[in-house]
């Protein structure tokens, strides 16, 4: 089982990371679209719709990306360094450069914050009594959000994108070996009975102490573009960084514990088996699908 997730994540590495050093947009774009129109096919399949109709859905995410890509000019072909305005970093000035109206990233949190609280209060017996087109539709709209994010965090740089990535990891990581360690109040026993708030608490930990080394690197390494840990500091100040951290953190358990509930109304330990050893697409991008989002919303909050 071990050496099938290495072999797997191997291959995951050496198919993004070229996309990700790549000066032109559409690398990166265009992988992120398949495998989000993949966690769209399994979306449908947990939601009792399988076959032709999961295809279906895989096919309308991804149209539905190429639309709103059009509608907000994300950039999809040309060089990124060209996509946007240069930020400026100086006492008075603004952050500038981000491509979609903050309107949609604050929709995008009210949806997370709110329909994320009655999900995980009612779900565990509600969630099926919703109507399935009715799911199929949630789904359709927090994938092709996060992919919306996604390429507008590309567009900010390559460092925004990984600090990003790393804060949901950090959280993941912190929150296992926190729950292992000192877990005793289960967080979601109906969900998730291996989640403690213990665990949640040294996710947040984690992500903080992740944010303080990475503010180091930020100013003594030469990197492309401010991490979205310089930026919330710059935008909100130290404590305003520590309290938009935590809450990001806390999101990140949101989107783990709303699919693991997904999944455990379909009876599915995982989304699909489209990455052996790791489960499916979802399996590995339920934290990032509020996160991302989320993040740019706060950033919005820096341009004040």
């Amino acid at each position: 089982m071990l050496k099938q997730r290495v072999i797997t994540a191997l291959i995951l590495v050496a198919i993004l990371l070229p996309t990700l050093l790549a000066e032109a947009a559409w690398p990166f774009a265009l992988l992120t679209l398949v495998f989000i129109s993949a966690a769209g096919w399994e979306w449908s399949r947990l939601n009792e719709a399988p076959g032709a109709r999961a295809v279906l859905q895989g096919a309308a995410v991804a149209g539905a990306c190429v639309y709103v890509a059009h509608v907000f000019h994300l950039p999809l072909w040309g060089a990124l360094s060209g996509a946007v305005a240069p930020h400026v970093h100086a006492p008075g000035h603004a952050l500038v450069g981000f491509i979609v109206p903050a309107e949609v990233w604050l929709a995008a949190t009210a949806l997370w914050v709110a329909g994320g609280a009655v999900a995980l209060r009612w779900g565990p017996t509600h969630w099926l009594e919703l109507p399935r087109d009715l799911r199929r539709l949630l789904g359709l709209a927090l994938l092709v959000l996060a992919w919306m994010a996604l390429v507008e965090s590309k567009a900010q740089g390559l460092n925004y994108l990984l600090s990003v990535f790393c804060l949901v990891w950090a959280a993941d990581i912190g929150a296992y070996f926190g729950g292992r360690a000192f877990g005793r109040r289960k967080l979601a026993p109906g969900i998730s009975p291996g989640k403690s708030w213990e665990g949640v608490v040294a996710g947040m930990l984690a992500v903080l102490l992740l944010a303080a080394g990475w503010l180091v690197a930020d100013q003594q390494l030469g990197v492309d573009a401010p991490s979205l840990y310089s930026r919330l500091q710059w935008g909100l100040g130290t404590p305003g960084m520590v309290l938009a951290l935590v809450a990001l953190a806390g999101l990140s358990v949101v989107g783990d514990l709303f699919e693991s509930l997904i999944k455990r109304q379909a009876g599915a330990k995982d989304s699909s088996q489209l990455l052996p050893g790791h489960g499916g697409v979802l399996d590995r991008i339920d934290a990032l699908l509020p996160v991302l989002p989320v993040s740019l919303a706060l950033m919005s909050l820096c341009h004040g």
